[in-house]
């Protein structure tokens, strides 16, 4: 997915890999775009590219975290409109287990379940519209939001930066060759661990269907009982 970004971006005008970056991140929680691609990756990418002095690192920062904190202000807008209504869409119901955990997060922490949510990809997606049809007054929201915003900005658009400059600085001691051989099997391995990720996300999913499948059938016996 990282390379598949970068190869779109590549070439295009600084201006316009901002606002790409910047409407991913946005869309990321306020149109549940983050079902289809996580955020992180296109930050990610653009640290990488601002250690090329592709970009400017400071402006991408901003950016970012604007982008992040109002998707995500978005995003508590339409729970907080829609409530229970939002919870019988289609994404929602695909994702049943990750909606049933994010749900508990949210009655265990409160608003510190947005800080936590920001830090995984469905969740991070789902976790504004939830607590906004949880009723959470949005100023609480909004602490949270921008600290977990800031927070995870930093970290993987700084993370893209470092990985970069260690990159270039690979290929200058020990040859490109080897550099990007490095790269291959770094990528490989992220691939790897997300499709073992994606594996685990659906047992959960399925383990949830599954009990809640067993409860209605024992509710629909209790009521065929004389």
């Amino acid at each position: 997915m990282l390379e598949n970004f970068n190869a779109l971006v590549d070439g295009l005008p600084p201006a316009l890999i901002y606002l790409l970056i910047a409407a991913l991140v946005f869309a990321e929680a306020a149109l549940f775009f983050g079902f289809l691609f996580p955020g992180e990756t296109a930050i990610v990418v653009g640290g990488v590219l601002a250690s090329q002095d592709k970009l400017s690192l400071p402006l991408l920062l901003v950016l970012s975290i604007v982008a992040a904190v109002a998707g995500d202000s978005v995003g508590y807008e339409i729970g907080r409109k829609y409530g229970t209504r939002l919870l019988d869409t289609r994404a929602m119901r695909k994702h049943r287990a990750k909606v049933v955990k994010a749900q508990d997060l949210i009655r265990r922490r409160g608003a510190v379940a947005v800080f936590i949510g920001r830090f995984t990809a469905l969740l991070r997606a789902l976790m504004p519209a939830l607590v906004g049809s949880s009723k959470l007054p949005y100023p609480k929201f909004l602490v949270f939001n921008v600290i977990g915003g800031v927070t995870w900005v930093l970290t993987f658009t700084l993370g893209g930066y470092f990985a970069g400059e260690a990159f270039d600085h690979a290929a200058k001691l020990a040859g490109r060759g080897l550099a990007v051989g490095i790269a291959v099997l770094a990528v490989a391995a992220l691939i790897v661990w997300g499709v073992r990720k994606h594996r685990r996300e659906n047992a959960e999913e399925a383990e949830v269907e599954a009990e809640e499948a067993a409860e209605g059938a024992d509710r629909s016996l209790e009521q065929t009982r004389p």
